[in-house]
């Protein structure tokens, strides 16, 4: 009917025009803070987070690694025997325990020894002398063995230094090919003798200061720093540029050692292997190769040896 209101149930149209629509609470959400951000750390896709997780895995992969015995530790070193172990007493070597055989008969050198250790602080333990036996893997201890440190090794360019602050023609003593250590501690007790500076050897395939090239040196190794050398050329080759001749020490060699003239000057001496001889590349980087006359030519003298007779001339000359 006319006037009367909208029919019940009809539709009722939209106003016309365009009303701000509601957010439905969203823009109010979007407003609100998320609290603290989250340490770098805690956030899977950051760099700090993938790190902390390596760690992780490499700290568990530590502890599920099987314990070394501690009588195979690698930072364990024994020195035995009498004399050596004296020197190296003498040298104030950073000694753990001097262990004394039970029964062993108190000699003027063990004597000396005891009381080494007691004014350097060293404890002293008396063993049975079958423990002695296994920590020195049955090696010659006459009673007596020093417990130490791994060697610390000096730099290459340390020897020049001892030379240049004694005010001395620098000599250095070089090893190429060197892997018995009773001649590494022949050679290092040759070198103490003829006034050397040092010794140096290779990092790799060469013989190191250990418990049996501290016994061959009677000590010596306490007394005159042995280098290591990553790279023997390249010593070799920054050795020269320091104004050093390099002569190497072979039974080929063009100059016998009575005619070494050069003997006076800076010097590096470099000994072969007594098998090989020099390598290849060490030999070409030697300013002159010098032999030891022989009367025989059958015979030959190993390493430790033949750098006495060297060292012996060479310090002859330079007296």
């Amino acid at each position: 009917m006319p006037g009367s209101s909208q029919r019940k149930g009809a539709i009722r149209k939209k106003p016309r025009g365009n009303p701000t629509a509601g957010s439905g609470g969203r823009v109010r959400r979007g407003l609100e803070g998320k609290g603290p951000t989250p340490k770098a750390v805690d956030r899977v896709k950051h760099p700090a987070h993938k790190r902390a997780k390596a760690k992780e895995r490499a700290n568990e992969r530590e502890r599920t690694r099987r314990p070394a015995r501690k009588d195979t530790d690698s930072t364990v070193e024994w020195v035995y025997g009498r004399n050596p172990v004296v020197e190296a007493l003498r040298a104030d070597v950073p000694a753990a325990a001097l262990h004394v055989a039970e029964g062993t008969e108190r000699d003027a050198r063990l004597r000396e020894a005891l009381l080494l250790a007691v004014e350097h602080g060293v404890s002293v333990l008396e063993v049975p002398r079958a423990e002695l036996d296994r920590v020195t893997a049955g090696g010659a201890h006459q009673g007596v063995a020093v417990q130490i440190p791994p060697y610390e090794y000096a730099h290459p360019d340390d020897l020049l230094d001892r030379a240049y602050a004694a005010g001395e023609v620098p000599l250095v003593v070089a090893l190429d090919g060197v892997t018995d250590p009773r001649n590494l501690g022949a050679i290092t007790r040759s070198a103490a003798a003829f006034g050397a500076h040092g010794v140096l050897v290779p990092e790799r395939r060469a013989a190191s200061v250990s418990a049996s090239a501290w016994k061959t040196s009677a000590g010596a190794a306490a007394r005159i720093p042995v280098a290591r050398a990553t790279n023997l050329n390249r010593a070799l080759k920054s050795y020269k540029d320091a104004g050093l001749m390099v002569v190497g020490l072979d039974m080929g060699g063009a100059v016998e050692l009575p005619d070494l003239d050069v003997a006076t000057e800076p010097l590096v001496l470099v000994v072969g292997s007594e098998g090989k001889g020099l390598a290849r590349l060490v030999r070409e980087n030697c300013d002159l190769i010098v032999s030891i006359p022989m009367t025989s030519a059958t015979e030959s003298l190993n390493a430790g040896i033949a750098t006495g007779v060297a060292l012996y001339e060479i310090s002859r000359r330079r007296a």
